[in-house]
């Protein structure tokens, strides 16, 4: 492996923590992307690599139920979001402090906030990069669906209204330690949001104006000048152009091609700095077959990438 990772012992342990979940969003099937990304041969493309895997089954959240989980003012499923991302915040971060790297397959991005909670608890300086044609930053007040996958940044930064089910979230994540890449479909609300807590976007805009390799370097000199902090890197498989990876829920035109997510996972990797990562929205459902083993191939190369496979 061409990088040390620098906050993990060796030998180097990756937990893939599969979340087949999806009640942050309305659409049936994103609860089966863990397992096809498993299924696709996940556990020995890493061990190829050199990590030793620890996976231990998907995590299918049978003991937590809300029957009784009507909206709270348009929040949908909230009770239902918030137990499992809460659940899903004590098993990363007692992977993170049992000194291993937590992939986790999604499922919708309402898991991030369970994900990302979980390394702040072990690493409260965690930086996050987030690879998303969406912003995910909805509050309480400027979601127009109601859908959890499109708020879980305004939970982590404590952005809007408290809503007691959450009270478990500790908004421990600072506006300044938040960058984003690959934007190209963000609402009025959340646009509103960033420019007032002036966080850090690169939109495709960007990333066609400078290149990708320029886009990471100044993503993370401002989240992570000094080369120092933990990256906890969540990665949404609609931040790549629907051609690359068509089975997703809100596909976007005009998105990340194959080789510039790529870069961004390689560039990650290379900086030593990863403790976590996410890779979320793959939908099996959404299309034909072989549009879903692409997309599901390319979850897997995108996870190789971010734990050290190289072109060379």
């Amino acid at each position: 492996m061409s990088s040390n990772l620098r906050f993990l012992p060796e030998p180097k342990t990756v937990a893939i923590v599969g979340c087949p979940f999806s009640g942050g969003q309305p659409k049936a099937g994103v609860d089966k992307g863990p397992i096809h990304l498993v299924e696709a041969g996940l556990v020995n493309q890493l061990e190829g690599l050199g990590w030793k895997v620890k996976f231990d089954g998907h995590h299918l959240f049978e003991d937590i139920n809300a029957q009784d989980d009507p909206p709270i003012g348009i929040l949908k499923n909230p009770r239902l979001v918030s137990r499992v991302t809460q659940s899903v915040a004590n098993v990363v971060g007692d992977h993170i402090k049992n000194g291993e790297l937590p992939v986790t397959l999604g499922g919708d991005h309402s898991l991030a906030m369970g994900t990302i909670s979980g390394s702040l608890s072990h690493h409260p300086n965690t930086c996050v990069v987030w690879v998303d044609a969406h912003a995910d930053i909805n509050s309480i007040e400027t979601t127009e669906s109601g859908n959890i996958h499109g708020m879980p940044l305004s939970f982590l930064l404590g952005i809007g209204s408290s809503v007691p089910e959450f009270d478990w979230v500790k908004a421990l994540l600072r506006t300044d330690s938040l960058v984003y890449i690959g934007l190209r479909d963000v609402d009025a609300g959340e646009k509103a949001i960033l420019r007032q807590h002036n966080i850090k976007a690169f939109s495709m805009h960007e990333v066609d104006r400078y290149g990708i390799g320029k886009v990471v370097e100044m993503a993370l000199d401002h989240v992570n000048p000094n080369r120092d902090r933990p990256i906890h890197l969540s990665f949404d498989v609609d931040a790549l152009d629907p051609s690359v990876a068509p089975s997703t829920g809100t596909p976007v035109r005009g998105g990340l091609t194959f080789r510039e997510g790529h870069y961004i996972c390689e560039a990650i990797y290379e900086t030593g700095l990863l403790v976590a990562m996410d890779l979320m929205e793959v939908n099996p459902s959404l299309a034909d077959s072989v549009s879903v083993e692409q997309t599901v191939a390319v979850g897997c190369s995108l996870l190789r990438s971010a734990l050290g496979e190289t072109l060379l």
